[in-house]
């Protein structure tokens, strides 16, 4: 009788150690939590600004004042990060470039790391709390793509056609689950 025993609980052992495999592998896939303690930091210069060098030997030199002028990007709206779901800071810029187009450009930003992360341009009222954490996917919003690395500053640019006026805030927003890492409002300038 002993043996008939040991004989049906070796496979259920076998059959709860594999369901536990599987959901330790699964919460890992979803849940991701090494990217708490890996950084990813991007930095990338505005598009449409070139960097200047000092002019060579025997080039004229200009002051400040009286540089050639080109058209050059335009900030429409700024704001201010801040925390929703994890600790993040920074600026974001609504800036039209010289050939038309828009941009998102987040600078300075320091925010954790997640699973699915994406930068998201909405219609949505920024709000401090967990009450601001699920609110960006609820109205109009666009995904500008995943974010690039959780630190540093940047470019995010609007798809053609899209009419920045229509939205005022943006957030880190973590797809996987559904809440905002952090979020700006826009203020016009």
């Amino acid at each position: 009788m002993g043996r008939g025993r040991r004989v049906l609980t070796r496979p259920l052992v076998i059959a709860v150690l594999v369901a536990a495999v599987g959901g330790v592998g699964f919460g890992l896939y979803w849940f991701q939590p090494w990217k708490l303690w890996q950084d990813k930091t991007v930095e990338e210069a505005l598009p449409g600004v070139v960097a200047t060098a000092a002019p060579p030997a025997g080039a004229p030199s200009y002051k400040p004042s009286e540089q050639p002028s080109a058209t050059s990007p335009h900030t429409l709206a700024t704001g201010q990060l801040i925390s929703h779901e994890h600790a993040t800071s920074g600026t974001v810029q609504l800036i039209r470039l010289a050939d038309g187009s828009h941009v998102v450009r987040l600078e300075n930003l320091d925010t954790s790391n997640g699973p699915d992360l994406r930068v998201l341009l909405t219609d949505a009222p920024v709000k401090e709390g967990k009450v601001g954490w699920h609110v960006f996917d609820d109205g109009n919003y666009i995904s500008l793509g995943k974010l690039k690395g959780n630190k540093g500053s940047q470019n995010y640019a609007l798809p053609r056609g899209v009419d920045p006026s229509s939205y005022s805030s943006v957030s880190i927003w973590c797809d996987r689950f559904d809440v905002s890492f952090g979020a700006a409002e826009l203020a016009r300038v």
